[in-house]
This record gives structure tokens, C-alpha cells and sequence, in this order.
């Protein structure tokens, strides 16, 4: 059991069937009447962010959020299936649920599995990756003050910009959270 006076930023705790993750709080004591923790939490399973007032006495579950580094095998049928390392048990993951972030994600990638109570609710795909481009317009030396980009295809069927001179069978790093060519490999 965790108390509202015992908040602090990262505590994860159940509410309301809900697992909810403190954001940042603050301990106020008003000149008058009693005094209440303010509360911005975070929804893990959801995402979505709230404001909350709770008196420093309200107690709550703790929850704890499992987080496994899980190798991504295969997709089939609408499943994505990871590998536990330790184990090599294979973990079936619905499609809706990695993030957006996970297109850029190829066979035996490691990836973060968040799960609560044995169900898996996100994958977290490594920040930064390495990926061939498979399909570009040819590179040419031009006016680069004005950074231009052009439109590239990865190993992984993604698509984003890069700049010019990037041809087509270079490997390039991506950050996985902007979608956002970094450099050349």
C-alpha cells in the first residue's frame, strides 16, 4: 500500500482499476483548512495525463509495471511474437499495441515489453537504430544550404526523408521516437 503522502515522481500505483504512474506532485499545507497533495499522473496502460487532488492520507495499491528486454522474432496473423532471452519462451503480442515507433523495428531487434499482471500493454522499441535504405532517388551534389530531403524506403518498409547525398543501400541511424534520420552509419 502507498499513501498520497508518500507520492513521488515515478511511484506507480492502481486507482480506480487503473494503473497510474506520478508525473510530479506537490505537498501543500493551505493557511487554512487541511492540507492535500496535488497530483499530475499518467495512465501507463493508456497514456493519458490527469490532475488530481488527493488528501495525504488516501491510500492506494502499489503496482508494479514489468519491464523485459524481449528479442522481436516474427510477425503472424496480426501477432507479434519476442523472445525472452533467458527463458527463450516466445511471448504473442497483438499488433495494436507496439508504438508507432516500432516500424523501424527488424528480426532479432531487443525491444522493452511493459507489461501489468501478466498482460502486455506496450513495446518500446530501442531508441536509436541502424537500417539499409532500399529504395531512393539517385544522391547529387546540390545546394545543401537550404537542407533539403528526399523521401527513402528502409529494410523495414519505412518510409522518411534524408538528406541528398544518402544512396540508396547505405546504412543510416534513426531515432525511433522522432522518426528522424541522425547520420550515416
Amino acid at each position: 500500500m502507498v499513501t498520497a503522502g508518500d507520492f513521488r515522481n515515478g511511484v506507480t500505483f492502481e486507482m480506480d482499476g487503473n494503473v497510474m504512474q506520478v508525473i510530479e506532485f506537490q505537498h501543500v499545507k493551505p493557511g487554512k483548512g487541511a492540507a492535500f497533495v496535488r497530483t499530475k499522473m499518467k495512465n501507463v496502460i493508456t497514456g493519458a495525463v490527469t490532475e488530481t487532488s488527493f488528501n495525504p492520507t488516501a491510500k492506494f495499491e502499489s503496482a508494479t509495471v514489468e519491464r523485459r528486454n524481449m528479442e522481436y522474432s516474427y510477425s503472424d496473423s496480426g501477432l507479434y511474437y519476442f523472445m525472452d532471452p533467458e527463458t527463450y519462451e516466445l511471448e504473442p503480442v497483438d499488433e495494436s499495441v507496439p508504438s508507432e515507433g516500432f516500424k523501424f523495428v527488424k528480426e532479432n531487434m531487443v525491444c522493452t515489453v511493459m507489461s501489468y499482471k501478466g498482460k502486455v500493454f506496450s513495446v518500446e522499441p530501442p531508441f536509436f537504430v541502424e537500417l539499409e535504405v532500399t529504395d531512393t532517388d539517385p544522391g547529387f551534389a546540390g545546394n545543401t544550404a537550404t537542407n533539403a530531403t528526399k523521401p527513402a524506403t528502409l529494410e523495414t518498409g519505412a518510409e522518411i526523408k534524408v538528406p541528398l547525398f544518402i544512396e540508396k543501400g547505405e546504412v543510416i541511424k534513426i531515432d525511433t521516437r522522432t522518426g528522424e534520420y541522425l547520420s550515416r552509419a
